[in-house]
């Protein structure tokens, strides 16, 4: 079911077989993220999250570039929200893209279908598994424009590939191709570009065929294991997996492993 906003939007919403994918959909500006597009990016990923039908989330670009960043002319002008806030020390982040990707429960795969850079890369990097297409690239540049990662790449990349690693790339704003980005843990894989949505829609189907309520628990802890010590965090695993037990999708995947049988889970 496509998005009632249609093509001209500058984010495109669509959902089919459990699957929903969004679309940066600003080509001809190689989807540089404007301030609408803000807005609309956090909302479309809640609106997947909250969706009981949606059991993957597919986020990739239109065109040739995945996001070159923040639109910066919007930015000059004040659209993105940047201006006259040096002096702010109470900025509500809670509903920007970033915050909104990391806390979400449904798994988000990145088809990587070109180049990410600055916010771009923040927002590839945010998502749980990242499919490069064979030309694509990962900018890391924000050093060399005055600035820092400043949409969750500090705090991400150290996690993802390690201290020292994450260092090179931050300090030397560094380019990686797909297949480096691979080579450094930034990817699972490269896939040829016309095979790419194929590929993800694929591996989101394998996603969406499992226990949606547990995938997404599986997430959750994932999530909060992140900052917890594993005392604490093998507590919080028993308390998600005796509600687990109770439902019908537990009882269903017992009688067709009982059966011999491929599971039908309806999340609940």
């Amino acid at each position: 079911m496509a998005d009632s906003a249609g093509l001209n939007a500058e984010v495109l919403y669509e959902v089919s077989e459990h699957i929903a994918t969004i679309t940066l959909n600003r080509p001809d500006r190689m989807n540089t993220i404007s301030g609408p597009m803000l807005n609309e990016l956090a909302e479309l990923l809640l609106k997947a999250d909250r969706d009981p039908d949606v059991r993957a989330i597919i986020l990739t670009g239109a065109g040739s570039a995945f996001c070159a960043g923040l639109d910066l002319r919007g930015a000059s002008q004040g659209s993105l929200g940047l201006s006259g806030a040096s002096n702010a020390t109470n900025l509500d982040l809670r509903s920007t893209p970033p915050t909104v990707l990391f806390n979400l429960d449904t798994p988000t795969i990145c088809a990587l279908n070109g180049a990410a850079a600055g916010y771009g890369l923040d927002t590839a990097l945010g998502c749980d598994i990242r499919l490069a297409a064979e030309g694509a690239k990962l900018a890391v540049a924000f050093t060399k424009r005055g600035v820092v990662p400043e949409s969750g790449g500090t705090w991400l990349l150290p996690r993802l590939i390690g201290w020292s690693k994450a260092a090179e790339l931050i300090f030397t704003g560094r380019t990686l191709s797909a297949q480096e980005a691979v080579d450094w843990g930034l990817a699972s894989r490269t896939v040829p570009a016309d095979q790419l949505q194929a590929e993800a829609r694929r591996l989101a189907a394998e996603i969406a065929s499992n226990a949606p309520l547990a995938v997404q628990a599986a997430k959750r802890m994932m999530r909060m294991g992140l900052s917890e010590g594993f005392d604490e965090h093998v507590h919080h695993v028993f308390l998600q997996l005796m509600p687990l037990v109770r439902t019908e999708d537990f009882g269903e995947a017992v009688a067709a492993f009982m059966e011999k049988r491929p599971a039908t889970f309806k999340g609940r």
